[in-house]
This record gives C-alpha cells, structure tokens and sequence, in this order.
C-alpha cells in the first residue's frame, strides 16, 4: 500500500514531488540551448527569393503586354505598387531643360 501512495503522490498536482520537479526544471531551464535561427533565416531567404522571382516575372509579363500594344516602342518605367512615396523619375527622356541661373548663381555669361 506504500508503493501506491507513492505514485498517487507523484501524480497530484500541488504534491511534494510536483513542486520539487518544478524546482529541478527552473534550476535547469536557464542553461537549456537557446531555440535556433535557422528556420527563421530559412523562411525569409524563401520569402525573399520568391517575391524577387514574382516580381521579375511581373515586370516580364508587363513588357510583354505593353509590346504588344505599342510594338518598336520603348517601354516606360512602371511605378512600384508597394512604394506609396513621390516616385521621381530621373532620366535622360524626361529631364528638363536647365533654367537660366539655376546653377548656383552663375548667369551663364563670362
């Protein structure tokens, strides 16, 4: 009957034995390794390789769509769908022609 009070013991929640388990996997758990990176880094390279190929794929379907109703024509630069900023398109087609003193006080005569 000892052996049986001893496992009833062991199984209670609030016995001696619970609270000295307790104490033994407090004691323990702060020199237990530390949960790896891995997965982590292993689920944004993915997520980064896919959006890169999603994207590569877009802008090509794009140019695509885009040849086929101007054909021989150059394709213009398509703004990013998830940039909600000022987009300035610097290049040579669109730049302006430069203002008369424009160019830090220097009026263009010598």
């Amino acid at each position: 009957m000892d052996f049986v009070k001893r496992i009833v013991r062991w199984r209670v929640p609030g016995g001696e034995s619970a609270k000295a388990s307790m104490e033994l996997f407090d004691a323990i758990s702060k020199y237990q390794r530390p949960r790896p990176l891995t997965p982590l880094l292993l689920v944004n390279i993915v997520g980064f390789y896919a959006g890169l190929a999603a994207a590569a794929i877009s802008e090509q379907l794009y140019k695509e769509r885009y040849w086929e109703e101007h054909p021989g024509e150059r394709v213009p630069i398509r703004k990013p769908w998830a940039y909600l900023g000022p987009y300035p398109v610097q290049r040579e087609d669109f730049a302006e022609e430069p203002r008369p003193g424009a160019n830090g006080g220097d009026s263009g005569s010598k």
